[in-house]
C-alpha cells in the first residue's frame, strides 16, 4: 500500500471529483508470466523435473477401457484421481482417451472384444531409438463401438463439462494415440460418417469446456469429415516441426485449405512440439534443418499451449530457459491494462480501462473480471464483478467500463484493484503485463487510488 501512495505516476489524489471529462493515467508494461492460466508450455502429469519451467497444465491419455466398464456403465475414478491431483498442484488438466495406442493393449472395454469387436493387428516401424512396436486398430465402423464411443461421449459430458479442473479436451477416441490417424494404414482408420457421429457428440455433450480436434478440414477433404465451422478448437502436434505451409500436408497448409486460418479468433488453438525438436526448438541453432522457427509457428497458428517434454526432462541450459520463457509469454493471450480513469460522482465509482492485448490469441476462458477497493488497514471493503475478457483480440484494444458503489461510512485514500480470478479455486488468477501487477496484493493489478470524503454519517 506505502508503494502506491509514494508513486506519483499512480497516485490520483486529486482525482475528477466532478469532473466531466475522464482523466486518464498511463501504466506501464511488463511482461506478463509464462505461466499464467489456460496457456504455456504443458507436461506429461508425474514429469520427471515438473518444476524445470513455469507451467500450469498438466496432460494426460487414457484409454476407454479405463472407464467404459459395461454398456453405458461408466467408470470415473481413474478421471477424478488425476483432476484432483492435479488442481492440487494449483493446475487445470488436459486430457485425450484413445482406443488404441502403438505399444499397448487393452485399450478397448473388454465387452466389446467379447462380443466379436474385430481388431485389426499390424505393427509401427522403429522410430530410433523406439523398437517397432505392435498395434491393435478397433473396426472404427462396428455398430456396437460406434455406439459405445456416442454414449461415452454423452456421459463424459454430462459428469465433466465446465469442470473448473479441466482446461482442455483434445478429442480423441480415434486413430493412433486418438490423433485421428492410422498412417501408413490409413484405410483402418475410421470413415467420415464415423467421424461426423464423434463430432456430433461432442458438439452436443460440450458447450463450456474446450475440445479441440488434430486436423482441420473442409467440406472437399478427402480424408475427414468437415469441421471448420463447428465449435471446435485445433491442436497441431507436430508442432514446429510439419506447422508452416512449406508442404501440402503441414498443419498451417491444411488450415488453409479447410478456410480455417481465423478459428483461433473464436476457438483454442494447441498441441504439441514435435519430440524431435524438444527443448532444441528454444535454442538459436536448433541442429536440425527440420526444426522449424518457434516464434513464426506461434504466429501462424495463435497458439495457446503446447504439451512439452524437453523443458522438464532434466536441467536446461539458462539461455534455453530464458529463450523459452520469452517465447512462451508471447503464445496465446496477454493483457496490459495501458491507461485507467477513475471518475467518483456522488459514491459511485466509475473505471474506465483502456485493454490490449499484446498476445497472439484471445483468452478462451468465461471468467468474469472482479474490481475491489482496499483501505488502509488492508480489507477489501466492496467488490464487483463485470462480463470476462474473451473476445479481446490481438491488435484491437478495448475499453471497459465498470461501476462500483461507495461502500457506506467509507472514506480517505483507497486502492483501486482488478483481477480475473481462476474458476478454480486452487490456481492462480490471470496476470496483467503490467508493472503494478501484484505490486500491492498478490493476485491484483493495482490501477490507482482514490481519495472520496467520508460521508456525513462518519463525519
Amino acid at each position: 500500500m506505502r508503494r502506491l501512495l509514494l508513486a506519483a505516476a499512480l497516485t490520483l489524489t486529486s482525482l475528477l471529483t466532478g469532473a466531466a471529462e475522464p482523466v486518464w493515467q498511463t501504466l506501464d508494461y511488463a511482461p506478463a508470466p509464462a505461466d499464467n492460466p489456460l496457456k504455456g508450455l504443458v507436461p506429461y502429469a508425474g514429469a520427471a523435473n515438473p518444476d524445470a519451467f513455469p507451467h500450469i497444465m498438466e496432460f494426460s491419455y487414457f484409454p476407454l477401457s479405463a472407464f467404459v466398464t459395461a454398456p453405458d456403465t461408466y467408470d470415473w475414478r481413474t478421471l477424478d484421481r488425476f483432476l484432483d491431483a492435479v488442481a492440487a498442484r494449483g493446475h487445470q488438466a488436459i486430457f485425450r482417451v484413445y482406443s488404441e495406442y502403438p505399444g499397448k493393449t487393452s485399450s478397448l472395454p473388454a465387452f466389446l472384444l467379447r462380443d466379436g469387436l474385430p481388431i485389426f493387428r499390424s505393427q509401427r516401424a522403429s522410430t530410433p531409438p523406439r523398437p517397432p512396436v505392435d498395434i491393435e486398430t478397433p473396426d472404427y465402423n462396428n455398430a456396437a463401438l460406434r455406439q459405445t464411443l456416442v454414449a461415452f461421449i454423452k456421459a463424459l459430458g454430462a459428469r465433466y463439462d465446465g469442470d473448473p479442473r479441466i482446461g482442455f479436451i483434445t478429442a480423441g477416441l480415434l486413430g493412433h494415440w486418438g490423433e485421428w490417424h492410422n498412417h501408413p494404414l490409413q484405410d483402418q482408420f475410421a470413415s467420415k460418417v464415423v467421424q461426423a457421429e464423434v463430432m456430433d457428440a461432442y458438439e452436443a455433450a460440450f458447450r463450456r469446456t474446450p475440445v479441440l480436434l488434430r486436423y482441420p478440414a473442409g467440406d472437399d477433404d478427402a480424408r475427414y469429415a468437415a469441421n471448420a465451422t463447428r465449435p471446435f478448437g485445433l491442436h497441431d502436434d507436430s508442432f514446429a516441426w510439419s506447422t508452416l505451409p512449406t508442404r501440402n500436408s503441414h498443419f498451417m497448409a491444411l488450415m488453409q485449405k479447410a478456410g480455417a486460418t481465423d478459428k483461433w479468433q473464436a476457438y483454442p488453438i494447441g498441441g504439441e512440439i514435435r519430440p524431435e525438436a524438444w527443448g532444441k526448438v528454444f535454442d538459436t541453432a536448433p541442429g536440425d534443418p527440420k526444426i522449424e522457427d518457434f516464434a513464426q509457428c506461434v504466429a501462424a497458428t495463435h497458439a495457446s499451449w503446447l504439451m512439452d517434454s524437453g523443458m522438464f526432462r532434466s536441467a536446461n541450459p539458462p539461455e534455453r530457459r530464458a529463450r523459452a520463457i520469452a517465447a512462451v509469454q508471447r503464445m496465446g493471450y496477454e493483457f496490459h491494462v495501458a491507461r485507467v480513469a477513475l471518475n467518483i460522482s456522488g459514491r459511485s465509482l466509475t473505471v474506465l480501462l483502456d485493454i490490449e492485448n499484446r498476445g497472439v490469441a484471445p483468452f478462451h476462458a468465461d471468467w468474469p473480471i472482479e474490481l475491489a477497493l482496499r483501505d488502509n488497514p488492508g480489507r477489501l471493503i466492496a467488490t464487483v464483478t463485470a462480463p470476462p475478457l474473451t473476445g479481446i483480440l490481438p491488435g484491437a484494444p478495448t475499453r471497459r467500463q465498470i461501476e462500483l458503489a461507495l461502500p457506506a461510512n467509507s472514506g480517505g485514500p483507497l486502492q483501486v484493484l482488478l483481477r480475473v480470478p481462476n474458476a478454480l479455486p486452487e490456481a492462480p488468477p490471470v496476470r496483467f503485463a503490467n508493472q503494478t501487477q501484484d505490486a500491492d496484493l498478490a493476485g491484483w493489478l493495482s490501477l490507482g487510488v482514490i481519495n472520496i470524503p467520508a460521508s456525513p454519517a462518519n463525519r
